[in-house]
């Protein structure tokens, strides 16, 4: 028992619990979004936002196409909406903060003969043993 109370304390299954809570969450806020308010935009715009009474019938078989076309609308829809107002924001936000960062120092060097990566401090290249500078 004490290592399972070990496991569950551990700090990435707290973050994965809450990111998923979280994400859960923002699904729902997205879903509502794009339901409430950009499908009667689309509705008032092109007349009919849903598609289902499109079906194909082939030798007694039915294939609902207008279900999956209101899937396919409501997952780019979707898509669009968590990319321009999460990851396109995030993405700003993150590339404002490392402006000022400077770029690490490197820890290797190629080698002039063979082209390999070797350590900055090496003298002599480990596969072909050339002499470096």
């Amino acid at each position: 028992m004490k290592g399972f109370k070990q496991f569950l304390m551990r700090g990435n299954v707290v973050d994965l619990a809450v990111a998923v809570v979280m994400g859960v969450a923002f699904g729902a806020v997205v879903t509502a979004f794009v339901k409430d308010l950009i499908t009667p935009l689309i509705a008032a715009i092109v007349g009919a936002p849903d598609f289902s009474g499109i079906k194909l019938i082939l030798n007694n078989s039915t294939f609902l196409i207008g279900d999956f076309v209101n899937a396919l609308f409501s997952f780019i829809l979707i898509a669009a909406a968590v990319y321009f107002f999460v990851v396109l924001p995030m993405n700003t936000l993150m590339a404002r903060m490392r402006r000022g960062e400077t770029p690490p120092d490197p820890t290797t060097k190629k080698c002039s003969e063979c082209l390999s990566e070797v350590p900055i401090a090496a003298r002599r290249c480990k596969f072909c043993t050339s002499s470096l500078t």
